[in-house]
């Protein structure tokens, strides 16, 4: 058996040695960041290329969310960590629930700030996770792994796909490889670590610019944004609620005391805010208004279309 995972691991593009840096432990100290910043260069460009695959995505987890599903990361080791961290922001972000967007990662929460050695290598415990967040074909799972293989990311990917949730994968080997059933795989393929098998570097920022496109696209389609501020945030420190009010007042137009008067007539929703001001009504006309457009506030105010 470890022969054969010993056979499978060699040929991962992720545990090659990258060329471009046999000797790095030969070199001075801004030699290697140079090197680490050069092979940073390569990300993005490979990131592009997945950006039809990565559209698909945001089209499946938009409708799931319609749909009233959610959006689960699942992942073992860093892109476990990413997963989390992304679904996490959501809520202050965005002003969602936080069981819309959650991450999961394998050996529990513990595991997000201190290795779980042999965590990934489970593949049981991805059922029982996903039965205590009650998985239905509702949501939408997706899978973060940067060397494909991992057995419990793998076998949770399994598991949704039979309860009939939508799937997705995004890892940093070819879509070639993906040997079980996913709806939407995401493969930036970004070449071997500048240290070897070092996936927390070139994969990692890889996996992380990823997620930040699927969540963002995502709130937008939804209304979460207008024009490319953020309006549905939660005032939940003193640093968003002061954003809350500059938001208001380039929006708007108002001055600095306006905005803090209407948001707390608004109760502190910043678009409940900016319809009130713009489209002249009180706060229950501007609620009215937001949910027969569907959130969107250019439909609320009379604007552009969404």
């Amino acid at each position: 058996m470890s022969k054969t995972i010993f056979n499978e691991i060699k040929k991962l593009v992720t545990e090659q040695r990258n060329p471009a840096t046999m000797d790095i432990d030969t070199k001075s100290a801004l030699e290697i960041v140079q090197l680490i910043n050069a092979q940073d260069h390569k990300i993005a460009p490979v990131v592009k290329e997945e950006l039809p695959y990565v559209a698909r995505a945001v089209e499946i987890i938009v409708e799931a969310f319609k749909k009233g599903g959610r959006l689960i990361y699942i992942g073992a080791g860093t892109s476990g960590r990413l997963g989390v961290l992304d679904a996490s922001e959501c809520p202050p972000t965005f002003g969602v629930p936080p069981e819309m967007v959650q991450g999961i990662i394998a050996g529990g929460y513990g595991a997000l700030v201190r290795a779980v050695e042999g965590a990934e290598d489970l593949a049981e415990d991805a059922a029982r996770d996903l039965a205590e967040r009650e998985v239905t074909d509702k949501d939408v799972i997706c899978g973060l792994a940067a060397s494909r293989r991992t057995p419990y990311v793998v076998a949770a990917v399994k598991r949704a796909h039979q309860i009939g949730a939508r799937t997705l994968y995004i890892t940093c080997t070819p879509r070639s490889e993906i040997n079980f059933p996913v709806d939407v795989a995401i493969c930036p393929v970004v070449g071997p670590e500048v240290v070897m098998g070092s996936t927390r570097m070139k994969s990692a920022t890889a996996q992380k610019m990823v997620l930040n496109m699927l969540t963002t696209a995502a709130m937008i389609r939804l209304g979460k944004v207008y024009g490319n501020m953020m309006v549905d945030l939660q005032m939940t420190s003193k640093k968003l609620q002061e954003r809350s009010k500059w938001v208001v007042m380039m929006v708007t137009g108002v001055d600095y005391e306006k905005a803090a008067q209407v948001l707390a007539e608004a109760r502190g929703h910043v678009k409940t805010a900016i319809v009130m001001i713009l489209a002249k009504m009180d706060a229950h006309e501007a609620r009215e208004r937001l949910q027969a457009s569907d959130g969107f506030v250019r439909g609320a105010i009379g604007g552009v279309e969404k």
